[in-house]
C-alpha cells in the first residue's frame, strides 16, 4: 500500500473513531438504516425476477405493497392485537403479585430478592419524565432510520461511490468489493432472521394455543419480534407468558417452559442450520458476547444491532484479511519451496 493509500484510510478511521467516541449512536443509526435499504432492495430485487419488471420498478413494487400492508393492519389486524397487548400489560401486575407471593413462601428466593433493588428499575417522578422522553427519541429515531433506508434503498450507487472516492484509487477496487460482500452477508443474515422469526411466532401460536394459554396471539408476536436478537431475545420473549402461567399453576408453567424450549431447539438446529448452509453462519457464544460488549458500550441500539454487525465483520474478516490476506501471504512462499 502506498503512503497516500495509508494516509486515506488513517484519515477515514480517525474520522470514524471521532464519531462513535462524541456521537456513539449516529454511526448505529446509519447502520440500521442501511439494513433497511438492504431488506427494501432484496424485496424489490426478488419481485423484478419473478415479474421480469426490473429491480427498479420491483422496489417500487415492494414498497407500496409494504405501505398496503402497514396500512391494512392498522385498519384491521392492529385492533385485536392492540386489545390482546392492553389485556397482556393489565393481567401482568396480577401475575407479578403471584410471583412475589411465590418468592415470599421460599426463603432462598427470599435472599436472591434482598440482593436485587428491583424499585430502582421502576422509573418514578423525573425518571418517568425521562422514560417518555426517551419513548419521543426512539419514535424520532424510527423516522431517522426509515427515511435514510428509503433514499439509500432508492439510490445505492451513489453512496456505495461516495464512499469509494475517500479511498486512494489503488485500493478502491477492494473497498468496492468489501462493501458488495457486506450488502450480501446482510440480505443473508435478514433471510435467515425473517424465516427464524416467522417460524418461532408460528410455532409458538399454535403450540399456546393447544395449552389453552391466553393472549396466544400477542404473546406469539412478541416471541417472533424478540428472535431478532438472537439467543438472548427469545428468553425475554418467554417471561410474559411465563408470568401468565403462574395463573394456572406450576403444571401449566412448565408445560409453557417446555413449549419454548422446543421451539427454540427447532429454531436452532433444524431452520437455522438449514439456511446457513449457503449463509453466515455465527457461532452463539461469539454473538452472545458481542452483544454484550455493543451494550455495554451503545446501550439497547448497540445490543440490537450487533448480530447483523457482527456478521458484516465476520465476512469481511473471512474472506478479505484470512483469505486473501493471511492465507494469500502464504501462496507465494508455497509454491517456491522445494
Amino acid at each position: 500500500m502506498t503512503r497516500r493509500g495509508w494516509i486515506s484510510v488513517l484519515l477515514i478511521a480517525a474520522t470514524v473513531i471521532a464519531v462513535v467516541i462524541f456521537a456513539p449512536q449516529v454511526p448505529l443509526l446509519i447502520f440500521a438504516g442501511v439494513l433497511v435499504a438492504v431488506f427494501l432492495r432484496g424485496g424489490g430485487a426478488g419481485i423484478g425476477r419473478m415479474t421480469g419488471i426490473g429491480g427498479g420498478w420491483g422496489l417500487v413494487v415492494f414498497m407500496l405493497l409494504l405501505l398496503a400492508l402497514i396500512v391494512l393492519f392498522f385498519t384491521n389486524a392492529s385492533q385485536a392485537l392492540f386489545q390482546q397487548f392492553a389485556q397482556l400489560l393489565s393481567q401482568l401486575p396480577t401475575a407479578i403479585d403471584r410471583l412475589e407471593r411465590l418468592v415470599n413462601d421460599n426463603p432462598w428466593m427470599q435472599q436472591v430478592r434482598q440482593r436485587i433493588d428491583l424499585e430502582s428499575l421502576i422509573p418514578s417522578g423525573m425518571g418517568a419524565l425521562a422514560t417518555v422522553s426517551s419513548t419521543v427519541g426512539i419514535l424520532g429515531n424510527m423516522f431517522l432510520v426509515a427515511f435514510i433506508g428509503i433514499y439509500c434503498a432508492i439510490s445505492p450507487g451513489i453512496y456505495r461511490r461516495g464512499v469509494v472516492a475517500l479511498i486512494a484509487p489503488e485500493m478502491r477496487p477492494r473497498v468496492q468489493a468489501m462493501l458488495l460482500d457486506a450488502g450480501s452477508a446482510l440480505r443473508s443474515w435478514l433471510t435467515a432472521q425473517f424465516a427464524s422469526m416467522a417460524v418461532i411466532g408460528v410455532l409458538t401460536f399454535i403450540g399456546l394455543s393447544i395449552l389453552g394459554i391466553p393472549l396466544a396471539l400477542i404473546l406469539a408476536v412478541l416471541a417472533g419480534i424478540a428472535t431478532f436478537v438472537p439467543n438472548i431475545g427469545p428468553v425475554v420473549a418467554a417471561v410474559p407468558a411465563v408470568l401468565l402461567g403462574l395463573s394456572q399453576g406450576p403444571h401449566t408453567v412448565a408445560l409453557i417452559v417446555g413449549l419454548y424450549v422446543i421451539v427454540q431447539a427447532i429454531e436452532s438446529y433444524l431452520v437455522t442450520p438449514r439456511l446457513q448452509q449457503e449463509l453466515v453462519s455465527l457461532p452463539p457464544a461469539l454473538t452472545i458476547s458481542f452483544q454484550l460488549m455493543l451494550g455495554y458500550l451503545f446501550g439497547l441500539l448497540g445490543f440490537a444491532l450487533a448480530t447483523p454487525l457482527l456478521a458484516v465483520v465476520m465476512t469481511l474478516a473471512n474472506k478479505h484479511y484470512i483469505a486473501d490476506y493471511l492465507e494469500g501471504a502464504q501462496a507465494p512462499s508455497t509454491s517456491s519451496s522445494p
